[in-house]
């Protein structure tokens, strides 16, 4: 019986052969080409033959089609294209999280460099102010010009100075506050002040804040009167409870509106770490003479100190209450100082007149080693404590006169 050849591929036979009633397909030429055992291929050239050399299948005949073959092979080549582009490196991931100056393509903006003499701090924080979205958009549009501009980078914040002045109603109280606060205008900020009261907060005074143009907080001390000794200490009490609660972060610094001060003393403050420390120039207030108070230094390092009052030598420290200043973070941060307690630091009202700075400094610092004499050598004056005050001046009824002062000139 003469043998017939099979033209079916060996998956139409297993077809049939499980029972599927799918029809028969002809051969295709490139199985004839092939013995019998050949002709199955490996997935890789079915796809090859499949995208490059598939035909358009009819009933009655086949037609090759170049265009969809072109078009296949158009966008396997953008395809390629576009895989060869993309960093397929290390640095992608880098890429990712949007650092693009690690990455091999990459657009690096390098902005004008402005020839400014800084210190190394300082041009750290102009490159930071140069990169800043806000100030490129703002000399984009011609909001800002070139002097402006140099005055932005020019301007480098320093530490915040939380400056803390008791008050109360007197003749010249508000020529006082208004001394005080001219001389805070003209410090670079940032300055925060906080000025204290006590019972309540006068309408005088508020509206006197307002029109200064400073940063400040106006507190009320809710002390009772007929338990108050000193006024002051409940009143800058008010306030470090206040910087506490807050978190405000920055150099704390009492200041009482009838003392003098210089620009030199707020800058100086600035470079002071934990506690720092001044001599202050006093008025006796028996003795017609001036008198010096704080401390002895060899360069920063404070060594002893100066007093002339034989009733304050067993003091500790002999510091006025407007010679020194300290670390906020020290009244609610005990463990980056390593406190050896974390209770509330306050003046005390208990104590003499006169030793509530010791025992207040006490508090902060252990010895002279913690402490920093600022400016440089302890050689200069910086603020008066004077006290000067007009007792016999009886206290205005507000500060704005009831009638005006009208001229009436007659007509011819």
């Amino acid at each position: 019986m003469a043998s017939i050849r099979r033209t079916l591929s060996p998956y139409n036979d297993r077809s049939h052969q499980n029972g599927a009633n799918t029809p028969f397909s002809p051969q295709s030429p490139s199985q004839k080409q092939f013995p019998q055992g050949k002709t199955t291929f490996s997935p890789v050239r079915r796809l090859v033959a499949g995208v490059f050399f598939r035909k358009h299948q009819t009933r009655k005949n086949f037609q090759f089609s170049w265009n969809k073959s072109l078009l296949r092979c158009f966008m396997c080549f953008f395809l390629g294209f576009l895989l060869g582009m993309a960093p397929f490196n290390s640095d992608f991931s880098e890429l990712r999280q949007g650092d693009l100056r690690k990455s091999d393509f990459s657009i690096e903006w390098k902005p004008e460099v402005v020839s400014v003499q800084k210190s190394a701090g300082d041009l750290a924080s102009i490159e930071k102010l140069k990169e800043n979205d806000l100030l490129v958009g703002a000399i984009e549009l011609g909001v800002l010009d070139k002097t402006d501009m140099k005055k932005v980078l020019d301007f480098v914040a320093g530490k915040q100075l939380i400056v803390v002045s008791p008050t109360y109603s007197r003749a010249i109280q508000a020529y006082y506050l208004n001394r005080l606060g001219q001389v805070l205008r003209l410090v670079k900020p940032p300055v925060l002040w906080i000025v204290v009261e006590m019972n309540e907060a006068s309408v005088e005074t508020a509206e006197m804040l307002r029109n200064m143009g400073i940063m400040y907080r106006h507190l009320v001390c809710k002390k009772n009167n007929t338990d108050v000794k000193d006024r002051g200490v409940h009143q800058r009490n008010t306030a470090l409870e206040h910087i506490e609660r807050h978190r405000l972060d920055g150099l704390v610094y009492f200041a009482d509106d009838d003392n003098i001060y210089s620009l030199e003393l707020f800058e100086s403050m600035r470079e002071i770490s934990r506690f720092g420390t001044w001599p202050v120039g006093m008025l006796a207030q028996s003795k017609n003479k001036a008198i010096l108070e704080g401390p002895v230094c060899n360069g920063s390092q404070v060594i002893g100190w100066h007093t002339n009052e034989k009733s304050k030598r067993l003091r500790r420290f002999h510091v006025d209450m407007a010679g020194f200043a300290f670390n906020s973070s020290i009244l609610w941060d005990p463990k980056r100082w390593h406190r050896p307690t974390s209770g509330p630091i306050r003046q005390l009202d208990t104590v003499k007149e006169g030793f509530q700075e010791t025992t207040f400094i006490e508090q902060i610092v252990e010895d002279e080693s913690q402490m920093e004499g600022i400016p440089l050598g302890c050689n200069r004056i910086m603020n008066w404590h004077l006290h000067l005050e007009a007792h016999e001046l009886a206290y205005p009824k507000g500060w704005v006169l009831p009638k005006n002062l009208d001229v009436v000139i007659p007509s011819k």
